[in-house]
C-alpha cells in the first residue's frame, strides 16, 4: 500500500508548513514539488496515499496536476491548498477531480482533519 505524501507547491515555506503539519500526525514519507511539472513527474515515479497540490504554479497549474493526475486513472485523493476561493474555481477543481479544498492560511489542525478524512492514518 502507498504511505508516501506528494506536496506540491511553489513556495518553500508553505511546503514546509504542510509538511511539518503531515509530520505531526505521523507522515514521514514526503515527496516534495516546486512546480506543476515536477509534480506529475514525481507522481508518475510511485504511489502516492495522498496528494497536496497549490493551484497557482508555474509550468502547469494546480488544476493541470488535478487532470493530469486523473488522466492516468489514479482514484488518489488530491487537496487543493490554496488562496483560490471563487466559486468557480472551486467547482473547476472539483469538475477536475479534486478530493477536497483548504483555503490558505489554514491552521493545522483544519488541515489535519483534511487528512485523516481521505486516508488511512499510521497507527502510533
Amino acid at each position: 500500500m502507498a504511505s508516501a505524501v506528494l506536496v506540491a507547491d511553489d513556495s518553500r515555506v508553505m511546503r514546509r508548513i504542510i509538511i511539518r503539519a503531515l509530520n505531526d500526525i505521523g507522515l514521514d514519507q514526503i515527496v516534495e514539488a516546486n512546480d506543476g511539472d515536477e509534480a506529475l513527474a514525481e507522481f508518475g515515479k510511485q504511489e502516492f496515499m495522498l496528494v497536496l497540490t497549490d493551484w497557482n504554479m508555474p509550468n502547469k497549474n494546480g488544476l493541470e496536476v488535478i487532470q493530469g493526475i486523473r488522466a492516468t486513472g489514479s482514484k488518489v485523493p488530491i487537496i487543493m491548498v490554496t488562496t483560490e476561493s471563487e466559486k468557480a474555481r472551486v467547482f473547476s477543481a472539483i469538475e477536475a477531480g479534486v478530493t477536497d479544498y483548504l483555503i490558505k492560511p489554514f491552521d493545522a489542525e483544519t488541515l489535519r482533519g483534511k487528512v485523516e478524512k481521505h486516508v488511512a492514518m499510521p497507527a502510533s
